[in-house]
């Protein structure tokens, strides 16, 4: 409870006030809280286990276009998928990539044979904004391997489409497969 002193100023409650020791105690809490919630919030970024790996075949969600407004209408996306490889030392090969539609339908095959990427390079592979034959559900397939375990690459899909002053942009995470 705020008080008035003499001449009507506040004043705040006071060490030994009922009003004070709740309000320390709330305040100790908050902060005891905030200490047990920053460690877990942070854990996948700062605390993740490094995975090594000697190869993978990787799912990556990815869309020719999303539906927008009530009338659900199809809105044209550019795909780029990245495929980067995250070890410093080491080469990774990239076997195949493959382009699938909504029904699992293989569209594309994007490598004809596979190549090597050295540390910490990066390839890309491109998808028009007008080539909607992926589908809202289209998928890359990314296979990989090395000659010995390495840093996994970082493989994602990135999405954009620009319509009459609009924007859109997001990305798609790969996933490893079996």
């Amino acid at each position: 409870m705020i008080r008035l002193e003499d001449g009507g100023k506040p004043s705040l409650p006071e060490k030994g006030d009922d009003m004070y020791s709740t309000r320390r105690m709330l305040h100790t809490l908050f902060l005891l809280l905030i200490g047990l919630a920053i460690p877990v919030l942070s854990y996948d970024c700062c605390f993740a286990e490094v995975r090594l790996s000697r190869g993978q075949a990787l799912y990556v969600p990815t869309y020719s276009h999303v539906y927008i407004g009530d009338r659900a209408a199809p809105f044209n996306l550019a795909a780029t998928l990245s495929v980067r490889n995250a070890d410093m030392s080491n080469p990774i090969t990239v076997v195949s990539v493959d382009y699938y539609d909504s029904n699992g339908k293989l569209v594309r095959r994007m490598v004809q044979k596979p190549f090597s990427l050295k540390p910490l390079a990066s390839s890309s592979f491109f998808i028009k904004e007008r080539d909607t034959s992926g589908g809202f559900g289209a998928s890359f397939i990314v296979r990989w391997r090395a000659d010995r375990e390495v840093n996994a690459p970082v493989v994602e899909s990135l999405m954009i489409g620009t319509y009459s002053g609009q924007g859109i942009s997001f990305t798609g995470s790969a996933q490893e497969i079996r």
